[in-house]
């Protein structure tokens, strides 16, 4: 009777308990052939912003990772200290992060990074903070 009268207060407890609060899930999905990243809260799209990626001989990663670091206000180890704000990194040394060539948006132009306008990269850090790096999706599809 003890543990019948313990599995219905321990049952009882788990009805009454608050949820978790869900951080949601930020997905930042980039069309190469379109030079663009549509960003998804929780299924509903919110964004659309042009991007630059991989020039001519150069290679932006087709797939989807996780978000793996934030770094404010990187610099580029490999192409003389070029800055990456709001750099959002997902897959080794590639990252999505602003960019001050903004004339080369909607066209191809990094070395395989993934370039917004600054506004729109500080935009994305936020969201990724907010919702913490397990929970934002990176996708790159042609």
């Amino acid at each position: 009777m003890k543990i019948l009268a313990a599995a219905i207060l321990g049952a009882s407890l788990l009805c009454t308990a608050p949820a978790v609060v869900d951080a949601g899930q930020l997905i930042a999905k980039v069309d190469v052939s379109e030079q663009t990243m549509r960003v998804y809260r929780d299924g509903k799209q919110i964004h659309k912003w042009r991007v630059s990626t991989a020039r001519k001989g150069k290679v932006t990663p087709r797939g989807s990772w996780r978000a793996k670091t934030l770094s404010r206000h990187h610099k580029s180890s490999l192409y003389n200290n070029a800055p990456m704000p709001y750099s959002i990194f997902y897959r080794g040394n590639y990252a999505i992060h602003g960019t001050n060539q903004i004339s080369r948006l909607g066209r191809p132009a990094s070395a395989g990074c993934i370039r917004l306008h600054p506004t729109n990269a500080a935009k994305l850090f936020a969201m990724t903070q907010q919702v913490g790096l397990r929970n934002m999706k990176v996708v790159v599809q042609n």
